[in-house]
C-alpha cells in the first residue's frame, strides 16, 4: 500500500530537464528587422533626393523617369527648360543647363537721389531712354538748385569781405609799424635835445647863472625823454619781433578768410547735390519719374554699360563642377528668335537660393544654385543690348 501511495503522489522537484527544448529568440530579431526596413528606406530616399548621386541620375536617364513626376507638388525637380529641337538633339550628357538672364556688364545701375536731397522734387530731366552718357554727366536737376545757388553767392560775398578785411589788417599793421618807427626816431631826437638842455642847465647852475628850479625842470625833461624812447622802442619791438603775416591781428583775419573759404566749399558741395550725375558710363535704360515728383525709393532711373552684355546663369550645385572659365555657352531666348553665344567669365563662390524661375508652375522654386557669369561675344552683345533682364 505504501508503494502505491508513493507512486500517486505528484512529486514536482522544480528541476529543469536537460532534454527540455530551449526557447527560441529568433522572432525578436525578425521583428526588429521589420521595423528597421522603413527607416532604411526613408533614409535612402532623403539621401537620394538631397545628394542625387551619379548612379541615381543614370537610373533616371535610362528609365526616362522624372524626379517628382509622380507628385502634384514636387519638391526636387531639375530646371525645366524648353530647348529648340535642334539643340536638344545635339546635347550631350556632359552638357550643363540652367536658367539665365541678360544684363549689362556690372549689372543694371540704379541712379538714386543725391544724399541730403530731403523733400526736394525733380525740376528738370536732361536725358531720355536710350541716351548714352559719360560718367559724371548731369542727368537731372532738383528744385532746390536755386536756393542752394543763392547760398553759394552769399558765401562768395562773405569770402570777399573777409579777404578785404585781411588786406586792410595787413595795411594797418604795416602802418602801425612805420608809425612806431617814426615815434621812436622822434623820441630819440627829443631825448638828445633834453640831454643837451640838462647839460647846459648843470653848467649854468654851477656858475650860479640859473636857479635850482630850472635845473630840476631840465632833469625832469631829460628823464621824460628817456622814458618816451623806452616806450617807443617797446612799441616798435612788438611789430619788429615777428613777420607781418604772423602778427596776431593778421593771423585772426587770415583765419576768418579760411573759414569763409570752407563755408564756400560747403555751399558748393550742397549745390552739387542738387544735380543728379551719372554714376557710370552707359546707356539710360529706364526713367521712373517725371519733373515735379519726389525721387522714389527705388531710384530715379536705371542705366547700364550695354556695349558689353553679360548673362547671369544659375547652375544647380550638383552640376557646377562641370563648369569652368572659358567654356563656350549658348543661350536660347524665345523673344530674340536666335541663339546667343559667349564664354564663361567667372563662377560664383557661394551657393544660394534660386532667383530665376521658369514659366512652369510646377517647377522647383527653392533650388540651391551657383551663379555663373557669361560674357557674350560682340554680335550677341549688339543683338541683346536692348533686352536687359530678359
Amino acid at each position: 500500500m505504501a508503494r502505491n501511495d508513493d507512486e500517486k503522489l505528484p512529486l514536482e522537484m522544480g528541476l529543469a530537464s536537460e532534454a527540455a527544448p530551449r526557447r527560441r529568440r529568433w522572432f525578436r530579431k525578425s521583428y526588429l528587422l521589420v521595423l528597421l526596413i522603413p527607416v532604411f528606406m526613408f533614409t535612402g530616399a532623403v539621401v537620394g533626393m538631397y545628394f542625387q548621386p551619379p548612379a541615381l541620375q543614370k537610373f533616371y536617364a535610362l528609365t526616362g523617369l522624372q524626379p517628382g513626376g509622380g507628385s502634384s507638388a514636387p519638391i526636387a525637380l531639375p530646371p525645366d527648360i524648353e530647348l529648340p529641337p535642334a539643340m536638344a538633339e545635339t546635347m550631350l550628357p556632359s552638357d550643363v543647363v540652367g536658367l539665365a538672364r541678360i544684363m549689362p556688364r556690372g549689372d543694371v545701375s540704379i541712379v538714386a537721389a543725391p544724399f541730403g536731397a530731403g523733400d526736394a522734387r525733380l525740376a528738370d530731366i536732361f536725358v531720355s531712354i536710350g541716351d548714352r552718357v559719360e560718367k559724371g554727366t548731369p542727368l537731372a536737376r532738383l528744385d532746390n538748385h536755386t536756393a542752394l545757388e543763392s547760398a553759394v553767392l552769399l558765401a562768395e560775398a562773405n569770402l570777399a569781405i573777409r579777404q578785404a578785411t585781411l588786406l586792410q589788417t595787413r595795411a594797418t599793421v604795416a602802418a602801425s609799424r612805420d608809425e612806431a618807427q617814426a615815434a621812436l626816431d622822434q623820441a630819440v631826437s627829443t631825448a638828445a635835445e633834453a640831454d643837451t638842455g640838462l647839460a647846459r642847465a648843470n653848467e649854468l647852475f654851477a656858475r650860479n647863472v640859473t636857479t635850482s628850479a630850472a635845473l630840476d625842470a631840465a632833469r625832469a625833461s631829460a628823464e621824460g625823454a628817456r622814458l618816451a624812447v623806452a616806450r617807443a622802442e617797446a612799441t616798435l619791438r612788438r611789430f619788429a619781433s615777428v613777420a607781418l603775416d604772423e602778427q596776431p591781428d593778421v593771423v585772426v583775419a587770415a583765419r576768418n578768410v579760411e573759414a569763409a573759404e570752407a563755408d564756400l566749399a560747403r555751399t558748393k558741395l550742397d549745390l552739387e547735390r542738387a544735380m543728379v550725375l551719372a554714376p557710370i558710363t552707359g546707356t539710360i535704360l529706364d526713367i521712373h519719374v517725371t519733373p515735379g515728383q519726389r525721387p522714389p525709393a527705388d531710384g530715379i532711373m536705371r542705366m547700364g554699360e550695354t556695349s558689353q552684355m553679360m548673362a547671369e546663369v544659375e547652375i544647380w550645385q550638383d552640376r557646377v563642377g562641370a563648369v569652368s572659365p572659358g567654356q563656350p555657352v549658348e543661350l536660347v531666348a524665345t523673344a530674340l528668335g536666335r541663339t546667343l553665344r559667349g564664354r564663361v567669365e567667372s563662377i560664383g563662390l557661394t551657393v544660394g537660393r534660386q532667383g530665376l524661375i521658369s514659366g512652369d508652375a510646377a517647377a522647383n522654386k527653392d533650388a540651391r544654385v551657383v551663379r555663373v557669369l557669361v560674357a557674350l561675344d560682340a554680335e550677341s552683345s549688339a543683338l541683346s543690348s536692348r533686352y536687359s533682364n530678359l
